[in-house]
């Protein structure tokens, strides 16, 4: 039996690509996703959302 895993979102997918295409260091990649999720949960919406202000 196989659990579903969670479903990612573009943004997340595409910046996991980005990161490995340009071979960016897995602790690099963790914390850059870290940080970005940060900023997700104190923008309290997606992080394209984001303006200059934010």
């Amino acid at each position: 039996m196989t659990t579903p895993s969670p479903s990612i979102s573009p943004l997340r997918q595409r910046m996991m690509d980005d990161m490995r295409m340009r071979r960016l260091a897995p602790k690099t990649q963790a914390n850059y996703l870290r940080v970005v999720r940060q900023f997700t949960v104190f923008l309290g919406r997606s992080p394209d959302t984001a303006s200059v202000e934010d």
